[in-house]
């Protein structure tokens, strides 16, 4: 009857404890988002089908001075070198996370004494021990123990192997980064490049204008001399001179900045910067083959950086998930004890050891876990909202810098055919001005006239290079 009743009541536990577990098991219903990754078949300005991106930087960039600036960078740039030990933390996480899931075993030494009263239940059973009051075994009682402890938990649930994906979906993430880091590197050294040169030409041409601009003051003042020309006309004339020397001294100071952030990027300190301006006006940047907006889902390494953080989210969605099921538990520990160290090695009598598993889940006061689980939730949403705009961002870069390239193109022929009018009217007005079939206002006025157009030239061809330089960013180049 006894023996009925005990397997009853075993029956009983069993079943309570698999009520309760079914009660942890229990999960808050969350509504999840599914990521949209459908992009347009083209960037409606292109219909190629080859992208560029597959061309390495070096043979994209084929002017020799900034090609070495970018080495330069890549190897010395204090910003991506950071970026390379986030790397290297990230890496760290992962063996982190690895050996969670792996048995741990370490090593245990302890030595001690004790002394209990007589009259306690531990004095009492020592009193009745023929140990207790010999020479061998005094009163005061030393303990000696070593040996090797292991805990093991078993992840049934794969919530720790979980964790080791999201880890590696990070490292990958933050190497992605690192190459969208080095992208925009070699984009902004190039830009920054390619503006020092159009600095440098503006700075030819307005020394030139201003040699030309002297000479016309001298012949003004010799006119006034004849009475030819009144003083108004000499003090008009050695203002304009005077207005283009200031100009002279700001662009030496745009050139200054200029060469100083370089060295800046390339990690060094401010100094002269080698390169060769001439011809700068001539650069014809090589035909764009955009490809198709497919390509940028694997080649523009911050769309490829927002997938995996946003995999990274997912798994970390199933390890808070987890927390709400039962985990296995195993610790085992073997090892020698005694009383006194020359019996410390005696086996089987100083031997000890022990094997436990223990089953726990949470049954009461889930509030911090719950509020782990819609945390990772909610940032599971944000992941996909990220890597959706990354995506749009990505397509609408593309589209602007190649209608850019068209249009600057475009632009560049229209200032080209102003230059040449407005430079064959310096010399027509010089002539009718000599010949008094002109006053010196529209002398003055041409010349004025003349130099800014040659600055927007100048400045369009710059931004005609700034194009050429940004879609190979924007199509994912620079990193491979």
């Amino acid at each position: 009857m006894k023996k009925i009743n005990k397997t009853k009541s075993l029956y009983r536990l069993m079943i309570i404890g698999g009520i309760l577990t079914l009660w942890a098991c229990k999960t808050p219903t969350l509504v999840q988002k599914t990521e949209n990754t459908d992009v347009p078949e083209s960037f409606n300005t292109s219909k190629d089908t080859v992208n560029v991106v597959k061309m390495n930087w070096k043979e994209y960039f084929t002017d020799p001075h900034l090609v070495k600036l970018i080495d330069v960078a890549l190897q010395n740039n204090q910003e991506l070198n950071i970026m390379m030990q986030e790397i290297e933390i990230a890496r760290n996480e992962i063996r982190a996370r690895k050996g969670e899931y792996l048995p741990f075993v370490g090593i245990v030494a302890g030595a001690g004494g004790e002394k209990v009263g007589r009259y306690t239940s531990q004095g009492a059973n020592d009193a009745t021990t023929p140990i207790r009051g010999s020479k061998e075994n005094p009163e005061f009682l030393p303990d000696f123990m070593f040996g090797a402890h292991a805990t093991w938990e078993i992840d049934i649930w794969n919530k720790l192997h979980n964790a080791k994906k999201a880890a590696v979906s990070r490292y990958l993430a933050s190497v992605e980064g690192k190459n969208f880091m080095v992208t925009n590197l070699i984009a902004e050294i190039a830009n920054s490049y390619y503006e020092l040169l159009a600095l440098d030409n503006q700075l030819t041409i307005l020394k030139r204008n201003i040699k030309i601009q002297s000479n016309a003051l001298k012949i003004v003042r010799l006119q006034k001399q004849s009475a030819r020309v009144t003083e108004l006309a000499v003090r008009r004339f050695e203002a304009q001179v005077l207005s283009t020397q200031s100009i002279q001294f700001e662009i030496e100071q745009k050139i200054t900045e200029a060469e100083n952030r370089i060295h800046f990027l390339i990690g060094e300190f401010p100094g002269t910067i080698v390169r060769d301006h001439s011809g700068f006006v001539d650069l014809e940047p090589d035909a764009i083959q955009a490809g198709i907006p497919a390509q940028l889902l694997t080649n523009r390494p911050d769309i490829k950086q927002a997938e995996l953080e946003l995999a990274a989210a997912k798994l970390d969605v199933r390890v808070a998930k987890a927390r709400f099921y039962p985990s296995l538990g195993l610790s085992a520990n073997i090892g020698y004890q005694a009383f006194n160290a020359k019996y410390l090695l005696n086996t089987p009598k100083s031997l000890l050891y022990s094997l436990a598993g223990d089953l726990t889940a949470p049954l009461i006061n889930r509030n911090a876990i719950k509020a782990d689980y819609y945390n990772a939730n909610a940032k599971q949403i944000q992941a996909v909202y990220n890597y959706e705009r990354t995506i749009l961002n990505a397509y609408v870069e593309v589209v602007n810098k190649l209608s850019k390239i068209s249009n600057m193109k475009k632009s560049f022929d229209l200032k080209q055919k102003e230059v040449n009018a407005l430079t064959e009217s310096i010399t027509i007005s010089n002539k009718l001005f000599m010949s008094a079939r002109a006053d010196y206002m529209e002398v003055l006025l041409t010349q004025r006239d003349a130099l800014e157009s040659k600055f927007e030239l100048i400045e369009t061809k710059k931004n005609q290079m700034n194009a050429f330089v940004n879609i190979y960013k924007a199509l994912g180049g620079g990193w491979n």
